[in-house]
């Protein structure tokens, strides 16, 4: 298994729409940077928000996940509460090939404000607009803004592809659109 390059990302995202919209050079110019780099491709964070919060007194529950936990929030800039955290949705849709497995991390210029961002793997012939863990470590109220960019994604390929992909396992999560909470 081998990190991909800008090259084959670029070849991945024109011939095969692997990642849509295609930033095909990194935008940095007076926002968070997104777009391609030189092993990765750094995803813009959607103007949707869901906002957690404590004042109805919930608890999270991913069996039973109450949505009086969170308040929902449309904005070019959202604030996360000290010691809380969001979630989001990217601006890109992603088609993962089969012999691939993506990794998520975040951003310096976020972690460096103690903005943690938590995805789990994209896996082989996973697809879909990717729901974003936001969290604010700090005792600070936190700024995050919208459609830039907040976390990078690396593209590992394998020499074979898997017996067994997401697609096949019918994954819970296949094909998600926006904001999706947890599903058991």
């Amino acid at each position: 298994m081998s990190i991909q390059s800008d090259r084959w990302i670029r070849e991945q995202a024109q011939k095969h729409r692997m990642i849509e919209p295609f930033s095909e050079k990194q935008v940095a110019s007076g926002v968070i940077s997104y777009g391609l780099s030189s092993y990765g491709y750094d995803l813009r964070v959607s103007d949707e928000f869901k906002i957690f919060t404590n004042v109805n007194s919930a608890i999270i529950d991913p069996k039973a996940f109450d949505e009086q936990s969170f308040v929902d929030v449309k904005a070019d800039s959202v604030i996360v509460p000290p010691n809380s955290f969001a979630l989001a949705s990217s601006v890109e849709y992603f088609r993962i090939p089969r012999d691939v497995l993506a990794i998520c991390v975040g951003k310096s210029t976020y972690a460096r404000c103690g903005i943690i961002v938590n995805v789990t793997p994209f896996e082989p012939e996973w697809e879909g607009f990717v729901t974003l863990e936001i969290s604010n470590t700090t005792p600070l109220p936190a700024k995050i803004y919208a459609n830039e960019g907040l976390c990078q994604i690396l593209f590992f390929r394998s020499d074979e592809a898997c017996q067994v992909s997401y697609a096949d396992r019918k994954g819970k999560y296949q094909k998600q659109k926006g904001i999706v909470l947890p599903r058991v």
